[in-house]
């Protein structure tokens, strides 16, 4: 009997063990599970609920913390706040930047040209260039907009070789036919003669447009950051513009040289002899 006994109590004894080591364990906050499938509402307002770091919260660069350094558009002192507020005005309004720079780009231009000349200064010419410079400032930024979101290739030089000769095929030769043909329109010349300018000032212009603007395509798709590409193009633009205008005169001395030759060689009103005057003479009183 004793045995059979403690054999039937054995169980009891040894869940009572278990229950001892159990309540001796430290107890632990209860768990909450979340759904995986939490509305994306309940996570934004979670992500609202919790506190920002405050200013004085924020880590602050030591030693051992790389800092990527300044480019030099931010290393420039006042160039670099002229072109800050240039670009401030180009994201809010850039249409109207754009035309008033064409304007000035324009302007700086045609003076330049006519104290190169030589000649006294002209207001019409000057009139003249500002109607063209702000009748084209907005294609012209269009232009570069699209040609900046297109060819774009995982190789750079490839894309910026294929820029500068879509450039230069397509939008060198519009912009030159243009300027050298509205500049014969507003002059007052006529349609033929509106060709003959183009004819002879648009092929020199294309030629010599391949030894500058090639380079300053290269360097401004692959240095400058794109909001400061009309600046940068601007300030080049003032010397070629000065150069066209240049040219632009040059052509219409040549017009001006070759009309009066044309007059000159128009054959004048004989003049009767005085032999044959005093003929005609007798010949009335007989």
């Amino acid at each position: 009997m004793p045995l059979s006994t403690s054999i039937m109590f054995r169980p009891v004894f040894r869940r009572q063990l278990e229950q001892l080591r159990v309540s001796r364990l430290p107890r632990s906050a209860p768990r909450r599970f979340q759904s995986s499938n939490s509305s994306p509402a309940s996570k934004q307002a979670a992500e609202a609920a919790k506190p920002k770091p405050t200013a004085a919260e924020e880590p602050i660069p030591v030693g051992s913390t790389p800092v990527p350094p300044l480019s030099i558009w931010h290393r420039l002192g006042p160039l670099t706040r002229a072109g800050q507020a240039y670009a401030r005005a180009q994201r809010s309004r850039p249409w109207t930047t754009q035309i008033v720079s064409a304007l000035f780009i324009y302007l700086a231009a045609d003076i330049s040209a006519q104290q190169i000349g030589g000649k006294e200064y002209a207001p019409e010419r000057t009139a003249r260039n500002l109607v063209v410079g702000g009748v084209v400032a907005v294609p012209n930024f269009l232009w570069f907009v699209w040609l900046s979101r297109n060819f774009n290739y995982s190789s750079h030089v490839l894309s910026i070789c294929v820029k500068i000769v879509v450039n230069q095929f397509v939008f060198t030769t519009t912009f030159n036919s243009y300027f050298f043909g509205f500049q014969a329109l507003l002059a007052g010349d006529s349609l033929p003669e509106v060709w003959d300018r183009i004819r002879r000032t648009v092929p020199i212009s294309w030629v010599n447009a391949w030894k500058l603007w090639p380079a300053v395509t290269a360097f401004s798709f692959t240095y400058v950051p794109i909001e400061y590409r009309s600046v940068f193009a601007g300030v080049v633009a003032v010397g070629w513009q000065t150069y066209l205008s240049y040219l632009n005169r040059q052509a219409e001395i040549e017009e001006e040289v070759a009309h009066g030759k044309v007059a000159a060689a128009l054959p004048s009103p004989a003049e009767p002899a005085p032999l044959q005057l005093e003929a005609e003479k007798r010949r009335i009183a007989a």
